[in-house]
């Protein structure tokens, strides 16, 4: 541990293993994340332990475990989804595969009160759910304080031995009244005070030990992560020990580098180059379908560029010269960036050469502790203007990771009795494209599912209703769909095709109408965190295309809702984007992450 009475996460490979610590942090509290593995000396010095979630099942040959004395140690400790599973199994209860996996909101009911943790949902609550295995029996001396239709044991505990667990995760904010439990959780420890304050200065001394005397090489890609990573370097280590470089990769959204390039100027930030590498990235993508595969190549094109370039400003490694990244939080953990985690999606900043780079100690990555909503105060702290610090957030890859491609092989259909059914009187289609998801904290490959609906801009609460009950019912899912542009279910026309200049013209335009429509209204520009527009590669016919809208709220990536935009604003987008030559389909994505990720790919 590097701070006694501090509280401790052990990560069992857990999506929001770090979102935990982050909440924790801003309730004042000390807190750190260990690997399970750790021995329990380390651990007599903790205020509290949490166990985190993780995508394995604990009666499963090598998933991952802790000594099971920390369960005596008598300190309070909290299990969450796995970390109940591990507590249960550890101290003799039983642990099976659910009858329902559930993943989103779900209800709960508290059971006498709830105990210690759960006084503040004394009528019920509803809480974030992502499972697919079950404590079937408590261990001894555990009584049950809360549960839900599909999962009888949500929450129980031992409070002699200050010994708590819950199916469901109290860290997301859709939890409601999740951080009051963690508020009670967090009382019951002694812990070292911790405050946010000051965040910039200390990741300024980090950084000048991290640099010592070499220079920063940093790759620019204009959204707010990397922005603010890049003035921070300017601020820190000087102008003349950075050099800024942004990429035109082909890739970008409308007008992207003019707005780079005017903004930083504002802000006195000189030392930027601009290399146009467009012919380079889309002769390296051709022929590339798989959406890792498409992740890889983008993030070793970027490294190819930033090499050609360096060299030809003679900015090499041996000559004291270093790589800097805007890496947060999230993209290190959706790529398994801990022991036990499942990789949904490899980030380009985590391509093999980067990892190489990072082991050699040759990457600076300075807000890689950091969640978006902290990069934003970071950011806030360091100066930046508003209008850039809430920016909605874009991938580096660009419109590249926006743009499914469709391999000549056609996919396997989906069994007939796999399809949910019919609900509220809507019908449906099974999209002819497959997208990632994250369930039970493992990764999904999928195929998504298209309502349609007599009022397609109406999204009512039986719309919404059905779209989060799907996944969990129909496990061929992880994605739901309103088709905007029709009321009945249409023939779609699958072209094979990888991203080429007039597919990413063409996402390019929508995406630009979209974000138009939506600045129209300050207060929703505001409200939706981030904003995909997705190119799908089927249509009416042959060399047809489709687009989603996937405006979604969050704070920091790790979970999200779909954001349900004004029916007047839903109805102007599409009938623009409808107007693009080439687009037959409009369609408008409903589901919460989880079970999709906020991206397609």
């Amino acid at each position: 541990m590097q701070h006694p009475r501090g509280i401790v996460i052990l990560d069992f490979g857990g999506q929001y293993a770090h979102l935990i610590a982050s909440r924790i942090r801003r309730m004042g509290a000390y807190a750190e994340i260990l690997p399970p593995e750790t021995p329990l000396a380390a651990l007599r010095g903790a205020a509290g332990i949490i166990l985190s979630g993780g995508p394995q099942s604990v009666y499963e040959k090598g998933s991952p475990q802790a000594d099971p004395g920390i369960l005596a140690l008598g300190i309070p400790v909290l299990g969450l989804c796995y970390g109940l599973h591990w507590m249960t199994q550890a101290l003799g209860g039983e642990v099976k595969p659910g009858k329902v996996k559930e993943y989103g909101k779900t209800p709960i009911r508290v059971v006498d009160g709830g105990g210690d943790l759960l006084r503040d949902c004394v009528n019920g609550c509803t809480v974030w759910m992502s499972h697919g295995d079950e404590a079937v029996r408590l261990p001894e001396g555990f009584i049950l304080t809360a549960t839900s239709d599909a999962c009888k044991h949500a929450a129980f505990a031992d409070a002699s031995r200050k010994l708590f667990a819950f199916q469901f995760h109290p860290e997301v904010t859709h939890t409601e009244h999740g951080e009051d439990m963690l508020r009670r959780f967090v009382a019951l420890c002694d812990a070292e005070p911790w405050s946010v304050a000051g965040y910039a200065k200390r990741i300024a001394a980090e950084i000048q030990e991290e640099v010592g005397n070499r220079k920063v090489f940093m790759l620019v890609s204009g959204g707010v992560d990397s922005t603010v990573a890049f003035t921070l370097l300017n601020q820190v280590l000087g102008v003349d020990r950075v050099q800024g470089l942004l990429v035109d990769t082909g890739l970008m959204r409308k007008d992207e580098v003019l707005q780079i390039q005017r903004a930083l100027s504002e802000l006195g930030i000189t030392n930027l180059r601009v290399e146009d590498a467009a012919e380079e990235f889309f002769h390296n993508l051709e022929g590339v379908y798989d959406p890792e595969q498409k992740r890889a190549v983008i993030g070793q094109t970027f490294l190819d560029v930033q090499k050609r370039v360096s060299e030809a400003m003679h900015l090499r490694t041996d000559d004291g010269w270093m790589l800097g990244q805007g890496t947060i939080y999230p993209d290190t953990i959706e790529t398994g960036g801990t022991q036990h985690a499942d990789t949904i999606k490899t980030h380009h900043n985590r391509v093999a050469a980067v990892q190489d780079m990072i082991k050699k100690g040759l990457v600076i990555e300075p807000l890689k502790d950091l969640y978006k909503d902290e990069v934003r105060m970071l950011g806030e702290e360091l100066g930046l203007p508003p209008d850039l610090v809430w920016r909605h957030p874009f991938p580096g890859p660009g419109l590249g990771v926006r743009i499914l491609c469709a391999a000549p092989v056609e996919l396997a259909d989906v069994p007939a009795d796999a399809l949910p059914p019919h609900g509220f009187g809507m019908q449906r289609a099974v999209l002819p494209v497959r997208s990632v998801g994250v369930q039970g904290d493992g990764r999904t490959y999928r195929h998504a599912l298209a309502l349609f609906h007599d009022d397609p801009f109406c999204i009512s609460s039986d719309v919404s209703a059905l779209s989060e009950s799907i996944p969990n019912i129909s496990p061929a899912f992880n994605r739901v769909l309103l088709c905007l542009s029709h009321r009945v279910p249409q023939e779609f026309v699958r072209t094979p095709g990888y991203l080429t200049p007039a597919r990413v013209s063409l996402l390019r335009e929508a995406d630009a109408i979209a974000h138009e429509e939506l600045r129209k209204d300050d207060i929703w520009y505001r409200r939706v965190w981030q904003f995909p527009v997705v190119l799908l590669p089927f249509g009416l016919q042959c060399g047809g295309q489709s687009i989603v809208l996937r405006p979604i709220e969050s704070t920091d990536a790790m979970t999200a809702n779909a954001a349900h935009l004004p029916q007047s604003m839903i109805r102007d987008m599409t009938e623009r984007i409808l107007a693009l030559d080439g687009i037959d389909f409009v369609f408008y994505d409903l589901t919460n992450k989880p079970p999709a990720t906020i991206e397609w790919e």
